[in-house]
């Protein structure tokens, strides 16, 4: 179970200001038309890790069920 700190979820980024903030230095640093596909890209990513993850654990299982 995680415990939660004065400074809330999120690294303390709670408020509505703290994330505008990020945004727009996000807009700032990769422009308005790279967002999106970066936004793509860093799904894609993590969907196939995942999937590695998934196939990883799998691949584990049959190995402990044969030593029992």
């Amino acid at each position: 179970m995680s415990r939660i700190g004065k400074e809330g979820l999120m690294f303390g980024l709670e408020q509505p200001s703290h994330w505008l903030f990020i945004i727009l230095v996000l807009v700032v640093l990769f422009g308005a038309k790279r967002l999106p596909d970066s936004a793509k890209s860093i799904a894609k990513s993590l969907k196939i890790f995942k999937s590695e993850l998934k196939d990883t654990g799998d691949e584990k299982k049959p190995d402990s069920d044969q030593t029992k």
